[in-house]
């Protein structure tokens, strides 16, 4: 995971964000145009995973994202930007009064790589902690989390009990059966990065 100094590409980014989830508050066209003015297309149409999270004081206010790298740069941080405000179940849906509060962080990732494990102790040796996002799959049921994560479950045991639960499998599903797993890894950047202004 990788935190640095903002330049262009990602501050047009962010307030791309930013202006995507107050386009849909206060009912406003977005001027896309103006916002990636001087970004060039092969930077903005590359196609990655891309995940955009939202804060509130410092607490989770949304999540949302996209796994493969089926969509470009731009239309990720567009429709999950917007998905994160308004489509995030765990949350009712952003409003107006709250955007001054919260936070845009954006997480562009790495293409995932299966790991191949024979047993549970074997796979616990393949993470890194703070630097892997995983995926869990087990038939209907999967789940990811962003390397960010570990910042709150740094052991990776506990990382892979809550990532089960989250999949909606048992806690120690991973130590019974073997599932199937991904890792990736993402460069991270977010308003608080930096000096500049977000506000929209």
């Amino acid at each position: 995971m990788g935190k640095f100094v903002l330049g262009k590409e990602e501050v047009a980014l962010l307030r791309l964000a930013r202006a995507c989830i107050a386009g849909k508050l206060k009912g406003k066209n977005l001027d896309e145009q103006m916002i990636l003015e001087g970004i060039s297309d092969a930077f903005l149409e590359q196609k990655r995973g891309v995940f955009v999270t939202l804060h509130k004081k410092g607490n989770l206010r949304g999540c949302i994202g996209n796994i493969e790298p089926v969509k470009t740069l731009v239309q990720g941080v567009k429709e999950n930007a917007v998905f994160a405000a308004f489509k995030d179940s765990r949350f009712a849906l952003m409003t107006l009064d709250e955007l001054p509060l919260i936070d845009i962080e954006i997480s562009i990732l790495s293409k995932p790589e299966k790991i191949v494990y024979q047993n549970y102790r074997e796979l616990l040796s393949h993470l890194t902690p703070g630097k892997d996002g995983v995926i869990l799959e087990k038939n209907h049921h999967h789940a990811t989390f962003l390397p960010q994560v570990w910042e709150q479950l740094p052991k990776p045991e506990a990382f892979l009990n809550h990532l089960c639960l989250k999949a909606g499998l048992a806690g120690n599903e991973w130590e019974k059966s073997k599932l199937i797993i991904h890792t990736y890894q993402v460069q991270s950047f977010g308003e608080l990065d930096g000096d500049t202004n977000f506000t929209f």
